[in-house]
């Protein structure tokens, strides 16, 4: 079998330095909020290309704080409205019904899968605060356009690179592109913790002191609570494994790019959309295709000993959860959504799988 993401075995790969990692954490006897977390901090900022980095517990509560740290520093009222797109994984519009904002949908590009910029200034009213704007698959969606739009409206750019650790932009990496940035370092991710963890990167330092509060239970200091907050910290031996992985973090992208490029060059079969070269700037956290015969084509490849996911099968708007929302007609987000598979692509994958992965694709009839 041709795993989709064998994490055992990517860990393997720095499985000495991780053990080493965590043994001194274990060690030190502090566990939250120590040195392994400043460490990292420090390190992710520098990496990201910002003066501030606060770590928290995942990647939902790192968007779910910048927009509460928002309301709080008055910039945002509950109703006011984030334009986000369409076609993003739920916990990007969770982030903001989260904090009783209200997200307003905007189709993306089929050529692309991230959101269409022609089409953002329509979606905006006066009661709209800021754009999030989601990397998603591990592609920058960021264009001088969309920061044209946000300066002219006044609006927030709020990144969710939960998907896109690395990737550039004219040589910034995304998460240092607009105002604020939230970061998911979920097991999965090219960046991927042993567990959940997440977070913030920004140039304002405001923000970053209120996000860390947030964070903290709200405190300015130990047992005094400015603001009511919530516990979501990121934990020492996440933060400690979490920079060794950050040292080769480059180098596995750049296996994922020749990966990706193969699949790109090789896979011909007239069924099968791939992505295109408008694409070039992608991480490839995922790799996907687009056929109109998706569920029989991923039970051909498991069939055939090779494991695909689907991201994502319900659009954000068709979920039980937003019933309010299940009546909007977008067409181009349901059509990525009954038509995306994910092959496998990750920097533990040999030539000779992604040779096995093309044939059964261009021979799927």
């Amino acid at each position: 079998m041709i795993e989709y993401l064998p994490l055992k075995q990517i860990t393997a790969m720095h499985a000495d330095e991780i053990h080493e990692a965590i043994g001194g954490v274990v060690d030190s006897g502090w566990y939250l909020r120590g040195e392994a977390t400043k460490k990292f901090e420090a390190d992710y900022a520098q990496y990201i290309g910002t003066d501030h980095c606060v770590g928290v517990a995942n990647g939902l509560d790192a968007l779910t704080l910048i927009l509460r740290a928002y309301i709080e520093m008055g910039l945002m009222q509950e109703g006011d409205e984030v334009v986000v797109p369409a076609n993003t994984f739920i916990a990007t519009v969770l982030a903001i019904t989260e904090n009783k904002l209200t997200p307003v949908f905007v189709e993306p590009w089929v050529s692309t899968l991230e959101i269409n910029e022609t089409l953002i200034e329509e979606a905006i009213t006066p009661r709209t605060r800021a754009l999030m704007l989601v990397h998603l698959y591990g592609r920058c969606a960021y264009t001088p356009g969309i920061a044209d739009l946000c300066e002219c409206y006044h609006l927030l750019l709020i990144e969710d690179n939960a998907q896109a650790h690395g990737c550039l932009y004219e040589g910034r990496r995304t998460g240092s592109l607009g105002h604020a940035a939230g970061h998911s370092f979920y097991p999965g991710k090219n960046l991927g913790a042993l567990g959940d963890a997440g977070a913030v990167t920004t140039n304002d330092p405001e923000l970053a002191a209120l996000v860390r509060s947030l964070g903290n239970y709200g405190f300015s200091e130990k047992y005094v609570s400015n603001h009511k907050g919530r516990n979501s910290r990121i934990d020492e031996i996440q933060a400690a494994m979490l920079s060794v992985k950050l040292k080769y973090l480059d180098a596995e992208n750049a296996h994922r790019k020749r990966i990706a490029q193969y699949f790109i060059e090789n896979i011909n079969n007239p069924e099968i959309r791939v992505p295109n070269d408008l694409m070039a700037d992608c991480v490839w956290h995922i790799f996907p295709i687009l056929c109109k015969r998706r569920d029989q084509l991923q039970q051909y490849l498991n069939e055939h000993g090779v494991q695909t996911l689907i991201h994502y099968p319900i659009p954000p708007h068709q979920q039980q959860c937003y019933k309010q929302w299940n009546s909007l007609s977008l067409p181009v987000t349901e059509h990525i959504h009954q038509c995306e598979l994910s092959l496998p692509c990750h920097q533990a994958m040999t030539d000779e799988e992604a040779s096995v992965v093309v044939g059964l694709l261009n021979q799927f009839k």
